[in-house]
């Protein structure tokens, strides 16, 4: 077909088109597309038939042109096929034969990898000295070669050292002259200087072991100097070394030899570091410094550097002047009500200027030594134990000639300010600045400001001190009052006095170690002023004795002021303990704090008050004379004082013996028992104070005249205007201030005074329903008797009681039931008996006695209603008792 194309298109009568002619490079083209390719066949095969058609018109559609360039472009595509199937077979064997030549070159290469991976860590540990394991171990060559031209160098070295040495001490031992030594100490190079001072040293030791004669010459001239003071003795043998010496020529002291080259070498080597120090060459001071550390450890240019420094040259002098400030400070260190003083004023301006003369010598310490630490510590210890102790030791010491509170109050602000000194200097960093300071400067500072304060802290003598300053100052507060409660308790012959014997002895210690302590030789003029001042004494003439000064009821009454103080003084002495955390014993000092406010505070003026009270309250039970309740504010300042105290105790004391249990458990024991011996006291008072009111009102109601509930015909008018009797507006006025002291007397908070004031409504109802069973009541008369009952039972249910008492259906509504019986008629009484108003379950009385206790009071509130016996009792005392309306009534009863 290819054979008969060709022949058709190379004729030009052919009506055949020219098939179409295309290579593989037609179809590799981007722009190659199917449908394009397709309709360009198409084309090419129309047109000639298009060309044919105009010739020879309405000739029918002929396809064979399409069908013979079709044919023609499927051999074509076919013979293309199999070329492009040819050259990929041999592109897919080309690229097999490239991956199989690849993966074994990665094989290849990984092995080889491998093998130098293995190679380097064999080196490497050969080099590290695990070679000498494997085989052979070659891999510790180069470190051993190393290290045998170290050691031949090193070697060499000492042989020109040794050299050296034995050419200086054959020049010392032979001809008396060190010549090698003082050039290589001329030559002026540092190397040069440490080399001399090294074989100086060395050249000692030679001498030493092997001319010991001239080391023991000196002995030895001092024994010959004794023989021949004692007389001829040796004088043969003195004769024969001599002969021995003429002949030998003459020995070389080999030792003066070297010690006087070694003093040459410090002199000259000190003298060049001042020379350094004050041009401030750094380098040559670091020189010198390094030199003398190898001669003799650097004590000498340590202590020249120290010793010259112009600090300690200024303050040589002002270190002892001695301890100025005005009186008016030191007067207001030693005022416990002052505020807490700052530290004196010297030793401020002292620790200030050490403070910037540290900073400033660290830095000069780290560039002119090697050894900076050792220096900058001697240094430390110059100034810590030498200016400040010095001038601490002074100011204390003035300190203690004022007050034992000027001395600690001084002792707490020293050493808080030398503190604050060493914090400075820590965050300064020194000669590590700007960097942290160095652990050894930092325990080296902390050792030093502990040394300071070690003669204050020894033992016990601090809380000793602080001990005794309180007990001082709370005895100076408590002067007046101790010594009116001493005279009184010496002047009263009662029986409660007779009992509080041991209070009145604790007094008189009070008072009696207030006394001598201001007579002591020891208390300066400035504390006698401020004790005195304390005890609100003034200036007391000589020829006044303190037990004879005047006093006034109110010296001996508690003060909430003067117990604040207390406190706030205890408070300051422990804060002030563990500022200066002396020791790890705070819970014995807190303890021991506890002791003396439980002793001072608590025996000494608590129970004293407390005691004085009750003392008021129990002469006052008899019910004699009209109650005088002047001791019950006492009481309430009393509660007050105990309330502060036992705050304090659990804000301050307690937590802070929380390090020891048995300790805490102690204190805790101590201050519940003093707190329920006060409890108990005031409840005695509070009952006391019952008693003696209600004796008092059992003797007004004992006044109630018979005639008050049985007028006359002719005083029925003013009668019956009359609003009360007598008897019972003497009663209501005294309930009525009664209720107003205890008001303002005992605590608001809590339940005391309502407790107190409900005992005593309870209390007095029942005197009042005992007490209207003894009165024939006449017609008009009842009318009196409800008054009365109305004003008790109004007066009583205004005050601030239980609410089951004075409420609604309560015990005090009986009062005016009570007061009703006398009046209403013998129908209405009936009406009442049928409604159950007096048909009580319980028998007996609402309180039978006028000493009833707490128990029968809180009965007669439980008790809302008139029992049938006591209807009767009230009902028979109407003058128309006997009528016959009235007997059947009592008989239904």
């Amino acid at each position: 077909m290819m054979d008969n194309a060709s022949i058709a298109s190379a004729s030009t009568r052919s009506v055949f088109p020219k098939g179409p002619s295309f290579t593989l490079e037609d179809f590799s083209s981007r722009d190659f597309i199917v449908k394009e390719f397709i309709e360009t066949l198409s084309d090419t095969a129309i047109s000639h038939r298009r060309s044919i058609g105009t010739a020879i018109p309405n000739q029918p559609f002929d396809p064979k042109p399409l069908i013979r360039t079709f044919e023609h472009a499927q051999r074509r595509l076919g013979e293309l096929s199999g070329d492009l199937e040819i050259r990929e077979n041999e592109l897919s064997a080309a690229v097999r034969r490239a991956e199989a030549q690849h993966s074994q070159n990665l094989t290849t290469l990984g092995r080889k990898l491998r093998q130098t991976i293995e190679s380097f860590q064999q080196l490497d540990t050969s080099l590290n000295g695990a070679g000498l394991e494997n085989a052979g171990g070659t891999g510790n060559m180069a470190v051993e070669t190393g290290k045998r031209l170290e050691e031949l160098d090193r070697q060499r070295r000492r042989a020109l050292d040794a050299h050296f040495l034995l050419e200086c001490w054959e020049g010392v031992c032979n001809r008396g002259e060190i010549t090698l030594l003082e050039n290589l100490r001329r030559s002026g190079t540092a190397e040069a200087k440490v080399r001399s001072a090294h074989i100086a040293r060395q050249l000692l030791r030679i001498s030493q072991r092997l001319d010991p004669q001239s080391w023991q010459e000196s002995s030895a001239k001092n024994g010959n100097a004794n023989a021949n003071a004692n007389g001829n003795y040796g004088s043969n043998s003195s004769s024969s070394e001599d002969v021995s010496r003429e002949s030998s020529p003459p020995r070389r002291n080999t030792r003066e030899v070297i010690e006087k080259f070694s003093e040459t070498l410090e002199k000259d080597l000190l003298k060049q570091f001042d020379d350094f120090y004050r041009k401030a060459n750094f380098e040559g001071m670091k020189d010198c410094a390094t030199v003398l550390q190898d001669f003799n450890g650097g004590s000498s240019v340590i202590a020249l550097f120290v010793n010259q420094h112009q600090f300690f040259i200024d303050r040589s002098q002002l270190v002892t002047e001695e301890v100025g400030g005005d009186a008016e400070s030191w007067e207001r260190m030693a005022d416990p009500d002052a505020e807490l003083p700052g530290v004196e004023p010297s030793l401020q301006s002292l620790l200030d200027e050490v403070k910037v003369v540290v900073q400033e010598e660290s830095a000069i310490i780290r560039r002119a030594f090697p050894y900076y630490e050792q220096v900058l510590g001697k240094f430390l210890q110059r100034v810590f134990q030498q200016s400040i102790q010095q001038r601490l030791e002074m100011v204390l010491e003035k300190a203690s000639g004022v007050s034992s509170l000027a001395f600690l109050r001084c002792l707490q602000s020293s050493r808080g300010y030398i503190s604050a000194l060493i914090d400075d200097l820590k965050a300064h960093g020194l000669t590590e600045h700007p960097e942290t300071i160095s652990s050894q400067t930092a325990l080296l500072l902390d050792q030093q400001l502990e040394e300071l304060f070690v003669p204050y802290f020894v033992g016990s003598s601090y809380i000793e001190r602080e001990k005794r300053t309180l007990e001082e100052l709370f005895n100076a507060v408590l002067f007046k009052f101790t010594t009116y409660q001493a005279r009184r308790k010496k002047a009263a012959t009662t029986f409660m006095a007779s009992l509080s014997r041991p209070g009145t002895e604790l007094l008189s210690t009070t008072r009696d170690a207030f006394i001598n302590r201001l007579d002591s030789p020891e208390v300066s003029p400035i504390q006698r002023r401020m004790l005195l001042q304390v005890a609100k004494l003034g200036e007391v003439p000589e020829t006044v004795r303190l037990t004879e000064i005047k006093l006034t009821e109110e010296d001996g009454q508690p003060n909430l002021s003067d117990a604040k103080r207390m406190l706030k003084w205890l408070a300051e002495a422990v804060g002030r303990g563990l500022e200066l955390s002396v020791n790890t014993d705070t819970h014995k000092d807190v303890s021991a704090m506890l002791n003396v406010l439980l002793i001072t505070m608590g025996d000494g003026y608590i129970d004293v008050c407390l005691d004085a009270a009750l003392e008021a309250a129990t002469s006052q039970e008899s019910g004699k004379t009209e109650p005088d309740f002047a001791y019950l504010p006492s009481v309430r300042t009393t509660i007050s004082i105990t309330t502060l105290m036992v705050m304090c105790v659990n804000a301050v004391l307690l937590p802070l013996a929380a390090g020891s249990i048995t300790t805490r458990r102690d204190m805790e024991k101590r201050t519940s028992q003093t707190t329920s011996r006060i409890e108990e006291k005031i409840n005695t008072i509070e009952q006391k104070t019952i008693d003696g009111t209600l004796a008092w009102v059992s003797r007004l109601l004992s006044g109630q005249r018979k005639n008050d509930f049985r007028p006359r015909d002719s005083d029925n008018t003013a009668w019956l205007e009359m609003l009360q009797t007598p008897t019972c507006a003497s009663i209501c006025t005294f309930l009525t201030r009664l209720q107003t002291i205890a008001k303002t007397s005992l605590p608001s908070s809590g339940s005391n005074v309502r407790s107190v004031l409900t005992e005593i409504a309870l209390r007095t109802r029942s005197l009042l329903l005992e007490h209207f069973k003894r009165f024939s009541v006449s017609g008009p008369g009842g009318l009196m008797v409800t008054k009365d009952m109305t004003q008790y039972a109004d007066l009583l249910k205004s005050w601030d009681i239980d609410e089951e008492t004075k409420g609604p259906g309560g015990a005090l509504d009986v009062l005016l039931e009570v007061g009703s019986l006398f009046v209403i008629g013998v129908e209405a009484l009936r009406e009442r008996i049928r409604g159950g108003a007096a048909a009580g379950t319980t028998a007996g009385s609402g309180g039978s006695t006028s000493t009833a206790g707490t128990s029968a009071g809180t009965t007669s509130a439980r008790q809302e209603k008139l029992s049938v016996q006591e209807v009767r009792a009230y009902v028979s005392r109407r003058e128309d008792s006997n009528t016959l309306a009235m007997q059947q009534v009592l008989n239904a009863l």
